[in-house]
C-alpha cells in the first residue's frame, strides 16, 4: 500500500476510545468499493462495526481528484444501506489555496523529480488547503449530515493532557526511598573524593566542614525539588560506563557545578576548588528538569544506550526524532533543481548565500549585494527565490538527536509514539527534544566525544608497556594539573592535535595569554569566542595578567573590594556566568538562585525586566551599605559583560579534557599521536598534517608494514609510530583484517606468494593489492616495489589456482606456492627498480604524503647552485634591506584579505632540513599567484625576519621562480654522458626522440662519449637547443641512467 497503514490487531488492542473515519477512496473500504468488490467491503465493514459500533465513519471528500466523485457516490449508498454515518473532511496538505505550487515543489524535492517530469505522481490537487466553514457548507451542501458529524466528532474528543510533570522510571533502592537512597549514596562518594583531594588526613578534617555543607544544601533542593532518581540513573549507567571500559567525560555544560555530581563520581570536576555554582545547573527558584549532558567515547556510546535498554526494558527506551529543515543555500538549490533549471544558473544564486551558521535568504539579501540586484534584474531568479522563501525552514527530513534519549516508566509509546527507518529499525520518538519534555519525558544526553576515544586508544598503548616496566597505569582522571611540561608546551603553542586549542586563531591566543595555570586554560575556553574577541575583553584580560593594565574589581572607576575573591581569577575581568552570579550575591544580597534569574534577564535584555532588576539590585546593595551610584555603574558594567559571559562549569571540564590531550602529547608524544592519527584516518588531509606535526617533534613515522602493522596507527618497543595499514587510501577494512588474520594465523610473509597464498583470495583483488604495494606496506616482502608490482599478477594466479585445489583436496599436489625461492628471486632479479620520483608518487597516491623519501632529494644538488648551499635550517634573519634566496617543496599556500581588503599570499617551504613560511603582499602576489601551488619547487628572493606568532622565521618575498624558470636563467648546458658500450643507433634514436619535443629553450646539449684510453666533448648545433623541464630529465634518465644526465652551471 502506498501510505500510511495500521495493523487491526493493533486496532483491537488499542479500540478504547478511538473513533475512526474510514479513509476516503484510499482506505480499506474505498479501494474495494471503487474495484466493485462487495464481499471485500462486507468483510470491512463486519470487522469495524464488531470493534467500534458508532465510532466508525465513512470519510467524504472533495478535492478534484481521480475517483472522488466514483468513491463519494458509491460510500453514500453504502452508508445509507448500513446505517453507517458519513463525515466530510479535506485531507489538508497547506494553509491556504496559494500554496499548492510550493507543496507540489516540496513533494517533487523528496521524490526526486522535476516539475515537468512526465513520470512525476500527481497525487495532490489545488484545493487540498484549509478551507473556511462557508466552503466546506457549500461543498457539502447536499449532503448536510456529513458537516453536521464533523461538529459531533469534535464534541465526542475529549481529552485531558498532563504537562508540567515528569515521568522517571523507578530507580532500585532495596528498601530505602530514592531520596534516602540518593543522600546515602553521596555521602559515601564524597568521603571517596575527599580522600582522593586530600590524602593528609589533617587537611581533610580542616577542608570538610564546608564540603559537607554544600552537599547538604545540595541534597535538600534535589529532593524537595523531586529529581533524586534523576541523578541516580545517571549515575548508574556512568559507573556501569567505567566498570565496563567505556570512556566517559569529566562533565560537560552546567552539571559540573553540582557537589553532589561529583560525590556520585558523574562528575570528575571539584565545584569547589573552580568556584563553580550549583544553582547554574539546579535553580531552586526556577523549577526546570536537570539536564546532565554526558560525553562518552564515540566507538562505545551505543554500548551505554544499549545497557539502559537492557536494564529498563527495551520498549521504554528510545532515542529521539530530528528535524531537517530547508536551509538558505539548499532551498536554492533544491528549488532550483525541481524547476528544471541548468546547474550553473542555480549554482550562481547558491554560491552568493554566505555559508554561515544560521544563514536565511532575508539575512544573505543584506550581506551579500549581488543578490538583490540579480533578483531585480532577472525574472527567473525572481520566481526562484519567491519560491525558496515560502519553502524555506520547511521540514526536509527526519533524523535522530545526536545524542538524546529518553527513558520512561513504562512503555515509550504510552507518552509519545515511535517513527522507525524505512527498514522498521532504530525507532525514535515522533516528538522533538522539546515536545519530548512537554509530553514528560526526561531526556538524557548520551554525546559521543572522539577525543575520548582518542584518549582511550593512547592510554592502552602506554599502560601495558609501563606495566612490562613495573610501573602504575597512568589513570588519566588523576593526572596533576600543574605538570611544568605541560605548560611550557603549551606556551609554545605546541597545541596540534590538542583538544580544542589546536586552530590557528586559539594558538594566537595562546602565544598572547601564555597561560601557566589550569585556571587560564579554562580561561582560554571562555575567551576564545566571537563576543570576548571581538569587545576588547580578550586585550584586557591578557594586559592585566602581564602587567600591563591595572587589576581593578572590576573597573578602575567603579569596583568594590568585596569583588576580589570572585574576580581574582581572572584578573578582575567578568568573564563567566556564575560570576554574575556571584557579583549579584556578595554586592546585593541575591540568593543564588535569585542571582541566575537576573543573570538569564540580562542574557534575555527585556526592558521591563531588567528595570525591575535595577531595582532589586539597587535596594539589596543600599541595604549592605553600598552607594548606590556605584552599584549602579557595577550593575551597568556586569550587565554588559552578561551577553559576553560563558558557562564556567562547562568551560572547566572542557578544558579538564584538553589539559589531559596536552599532558599526553608532552609526556607520550608517539602513543598520543598514533591515536589521533587512528582517529583520522579516513581523512587523509588531516593525517598528512598530523604526520607533519609528528616529525617536528622528532617522532619517527615508519611505513606501514604488512608483517608488523595493525589496521590502527601504533606505537613499536622502538618509541616509533608505525603507519596503520588502514589509513592507506583506496583498501578497505575487509581486506586488510583478512590479511592480518592470515598473518596472525600462520606467522608473519616471507614473500608476496606465500602472502597470496595464505589470504582469502575472495577477500582481495589486484587492486588493493596494488595500493598496498605502492604505499611500501609489502617493502619486506620482495626487492623492491617494481619487482613486487611486476610479479602480482603472477602470485595473484597462483594463488587462484591453490585455492581452487584446496577446495578439491588436491592442494598438496601444487605444495606451497613458493617453496622455491631461488625462482622467486630469479623473476624479481629481472626487474629494473621505479625512480624515485615513481616510488614516491605511489606514497603520495596512497598516503597522501611522502615517508620514504621527499621529492626535493632530486633537486638538491641542483638547488644549491641557486641559493649558494644555504639549506632552510641555516636561514638567519637578514638586515634591513638584504636580500637572501631561499628554495624548497610547497607544502601549502594560501592567498588571505585583511580586515583592510588587501590580499597577502601565504605559501610554506619545505627542503626537508626545515621550513620557512613565505608571505607575498599585494604586488608581489599579483605577478607571482599562479607559481603558489602545492608541491612546485620554488626559489624565492626576499628579506627574512623573525615571526612573533610561529616563533620562527619568515620571507618577505621579492622575487618568484619555479624550477623550470631558474634552470633557464642560471644553467649553462645539459650534459649527456655515454660510454663507448652505451652507443649504438637505437639509442641515439630514442636520445633524439627524447629530445625533440623540448628545442624550444635556450640551454645547449653537450654529448660526453666516454672510452677507457679518452673521453670527448660534442656540441649540439642551435637548433637543438632545449627547454630542461622536469619530463626531459626524466626521460633522459630513464633512458640511460640518473648519474649519466646533469645541468650544467658557471
Amino acid at each position: 500500500v502506498d501510505g500510511p497503514i495500521i495493523d487491526r490487531d493493533w486496532l483491537i488492542e488499542l479500540q478504547e476510545g478511538l473513533i475512526l473515519l474510514s479513509g476516503g477512496r484510499r482506505g480499506d473500504v474505498g479501494r474495494s468499493l471503487l474495484r466493485g468488490n462487495n464481499a471485500l467491503v462486507s468483510q470491512c465493514l463486519s470487522f469495524y462495526q464488531q470493534h467500534f459500533p458508532d465510532r466508525y465513519y465513512l470519510e467524504l471528500i472533495r478535492t478534484g481528484r481521480q475517483d472522488e466523485e466514483s468513491y463519494l457516490h458509491a460510500a453514500v449508498e453504502l452508508a445509507i444501506a448500513e446505517g453507517i454515518p458519513v463525515v466530510a473532511t479535506n485531507e489538508v496538505c497547506f494553509i491556504n489555496a496559494e500554496d499548492f505550487d510550493a507543496h507540489e515543489i516540496r513533494v517533487a524535492i523528496h521524490d526526486g523529480y522535476t516539475l515537468d517530469d512526465p513520470k512525476r505522481p500527481r497525487n495532490y490537487s489545488p484545493q487540498q488547503y484549509m478551507r473556511s466553514e462557508e466552503e466546506m457548507c457549500e461543498l457539502f451542501s447536499d449532503i448536510p449530515e456529513a458537516l453536521e458529524n464533523s461538529v459531533e466528532i469534535a464534541k465526542r474528543c475529549n481529552v485531558t493532557v498532563r504537562l508540567g510533570e515528569y515521568f522517571l522510571p523507578q530507580f532500585p533502592t532495596g528498601d530505602m526511598t530514592t531520596e534516602d537512597y540518593l543522600v546515602v549514596k553521596s555521602r559515601e562518594g564524597l568521603e571517596e573524593r575527599l580522600e582522593f583531594l586530600f590524602p593528609d588526613e589533617a587537611e581533610r578534617l580542616e577542608k570538610r566542614p564546608e564540603y559537607d555543607e554544600r552537599l547538604e544544601i545540595e541534597l535538600n533542593v534535589i529532593n524537595q525539588m523531586g529529581f533524586p532518581g534523576y541523578f541516580l540513573i545517571v549515575m548508574e549507567f556512568i559507573q556501569w560506563s567505567k566498570d565496563n571500559g567505556v570512556p566517559v567525560g569529566p562533565g560537560r555544560g552546567s552539571g559540573a557545578g553540582s557537589l553532589v555530581a561529583y560525590a556520585l563520581k558523574i562528575t570528575d570536576i571539584d565545584p569547589l576548588e573552580f568556584d563553580l555554582l550549583f544553582e547554574r545547573f539546579l535553580n531552586p527558584e526556577r523549577v526546570s528538569m536537570p539536564d546532565f549532558d554526558v560525553d562518552f567515547c564515540m566507538e562505545k556510546r551505543d554500548q551505554v544506550i544499549e545497557h539502559v535498554a537492557d536494564m529498563y526494558g527495551r520498549e521504554a527506551v528510545s532515542q529521539i526524532i530530528t528535524f531537517g529543515t530547508m536551509a538558505a543555500k539548499a532551498v536554492i538549490r533544491d528549488v532550483g533543481r525541481v524547476l528544471g533549471h541548468p546547474y550553473g544558473f542555480v549554482d550562481r544564486i547558491s554560491k552568493l548565500i554566505p555559508p554561515d551558521p544560521g544563514m536565511t535568504l532575508e539575512k544573505a539579501f543584506i550581506a551579500e549585494p549581488q543578490l538583490p540586484a540579480m533578483y531585480d534584474a532577472d525574472e527567473e531568479v525572481k520566481a526562484l527565490i519567491d519560491m525558496a522563501r515560502k519553502l524555506e525552514g520547511v521540514t526536509r527530513n527526519a533524523g535522530k538527536h545526536a545524542g538524546g534519549v529518553v527513558i520512561a516508566p513504562t512503555k515509550i509509546t504510552d507518552f509519545a509514539p515511535l517513527y522507525c527507518d524505512e527498514h522498521g529499525q532504530f525507532p525514535v520518538t515522533q516528538f522533538d527534544k522539546n515536545d519530548v519534555e512537554y509530553a514528560g519525558l526526561v531526556k538524557f544526553d548520551f554525546l559521543g566525544l572522539r577525543t575520548l576515544t582518542i584518549i582511550d586508544w593512547a592510554l592502552k598503548m602506554i599502560n601495558p608497556r609501563r606495566e612490562k616496566q613495573g610501573l602504575e597505569p597512568i589513570d588519566i582522571a588523576s593526572i596533576p594539573l600543574d605538570d611544568k611540561k605541560s605548560f611550557d608546551m603549551l606556551q609554545r603553542s605546541e597545541t596540534t592535535a590538542v583538544f580544542q586549542l589546536e586552530s590557528r586563531g586559539m594558538k594566537d591566543l595562546i602565544k598572547r595569554l601564555k597561560p601557566d595555570c589550569f585556571e587560564d586554560m579554562i580561561a582560554l575556553v571562555a575567551l576564545f569566542r566571537p563576543g570576548p574577541l571581538q569587545s576588547g575583553m580578550v586585550d584586557n584580560f591578557i594586559d592585566r595578567k602581564h602587567g600591563r593594565e591595572a587589576i581593578s574589581y572590576p573597573d578602575i572607576q567603579w569596583q568594590h573590594e568585596s569583588l576580589k575573591p570572585v574576580l581574582e581569577p581572572t584578573y578582575g575581568i567578568i568573564l563567566y556566568q556564575e560570576q554574575v552570579m556571584q557579583i549579584a550575591q556578595v554586592l546585593s544580597g541575591y540568593t543564588l538562585g535569585g542571582a541566575d534569574m537576573l543573570r538569564r534577564a540580562m542574557g534575555k535584555k527585556k526592558p521591563e525586566e531588567m528595570a525591575k532588576q535595577r531595582s532589586v539590585f539597587r535596594d539589596g546593595a543600599e541595604s549592605m551599605g553600598i552607594d548606590g551610584e556605584l552599584s549602579m555603574k557595577i550593575f551597568d558594567l556586569v550587565e554588559k559583560f552578561a551577553g559576553y559571559g560563558f558557562n564556567k562549569s562547562h568551560s572547566a571540564a572542557y578544558a579538564l579534557v584538553s589539559y589531559q590531550t596536552l599532558w599526553l602529547k608532552a609526556h607520550y608524544p608517539a602513543e598520543f599521536m598514533a591515536a589521533v592519527m587512528t582517529a583520522d584516518m579516513d581523512n587523509t588531509e588531516k593525517v598528512v598534517g598530523l604526520v607533519d606535526e609528528c616529525w617536528r617533534m622528532g617522532l619517527k613515522v615508519l611505513p606501514p608494514d604488512i608483517n608488523s602493522g595493525l589496521y590502527q596507527f601504533h606505537v613499536n618497543d622502538a618509541g616509533e609510530i608505525v603507519y596503520g595499514i588502514g589509513a592507506i587510501k583506496g583498501v578497505g577494512e575487509g581486506p586488510i583484517e583478512a590479511i592480518i588474520d592470515a598473518r596472525n594465523e600462520g606467522g608473519y610473509f616471507r614473500e608476496l606468494f606465500d602472502l597470496c597464498a595464505r589470504t582469502d583470495t575472495k577477500k582481495i583483488n589486484r587492486r588493493v593489492m596494488e595500493k598496498l604495494i605502492m604505499s611500501g606496506a609489502f617493502d619486506r616482502l620482495g626487492p623492491h616495489r617494481a619487482a613486487l608490482m611486476s610479479s602480482l599478477s603472477d602470485a595473484l594466479k597462483a594463488a587462484d589456482q591453490h585455492a581452487k585445489a584446496e577446495a578439491i583436496g588436491q592442494a598438496d599436489m601444487f605444495g606451497v606456492l613458493a617453496e622455491e625461492p631461488e625462482q622467486v628471486e630469479k623473476s624479481y632479479a629481472s626487474v629494473t627498480p621505479w625512480p624515485e620520483q615513481v616510488q614516491l608518487d605511489g606514497e603520495r597516491e596512497t598516503l597522501g604524503l611522502y615517508l620514504t623519501g621527499h621529492p626535493i632529494n632530486q633537486y638538491l644538488k641542483e638547488i644549491e647552485r641557486y641559493v649558494g648551499g644555504v639549506r632552510l635550517k641555516d636561514m638567519h634573519p637578514t638586515d634591513r634591506g638584504k636580500i637572501t634566496v631561499a628554495a624548497g617543496l610547497v607544502i601549502a599556500a594560501r592567498v588571505m584579505v585583511t580586515k583592510r581588503g588587501n590580499r597577502i599570499g601565504i605559501c610554506t617551504l619545505d627542503d626537508r632540513s626545515g621550513r620557512l613560511e613565505v608571505m607575498l603582499f599585494t604586488d608581489a602576489l599579483d605577478k607571482y599567484q599562479q607559481l603558489l601551488e602545492k608541491d612546485r619547487i620554488l626559489i624565492v628572493s626576499g628579506q627574512v625576519s623573525f615571526d612573533d606568532f610561529s616563533g620562527g622565521l619568515k620571507m618577505t618575498a621579492r622575487e618568484v621562480m619555479d624550477i623550470d624558470e631558474a634552470r633557464e636563467k642560471y644553467a649553462r648546458g645539459l650534459a649527456i654522458s655515454l660510454t663507448d658500450r652505451q652507443i649504438d643507433d637505437q639509442l641515439l634514436n630514442r636520445l633524439r626522440q627524447s629530445l625533440e619535443p623540448h628545442r624550444s629553450g635556450t640551454i645547449p646539449v653537450h654529448l660526453y662519449y666516454q672510452r677507457a684510453d679518452a673521453r670527448a666533448k660534442l656540441r649540439f648545433g642551435a637548433a637543438w637547443r632545449i627547454s630542461p623541464s622536469d619530463r626531459l630529465l626524466n626521460d633522459l634518465r630513464s633512458l640511460i641512467g640518473s648519474e649519466q644526465v646533469e645541468l650544467e652551471f658557471d
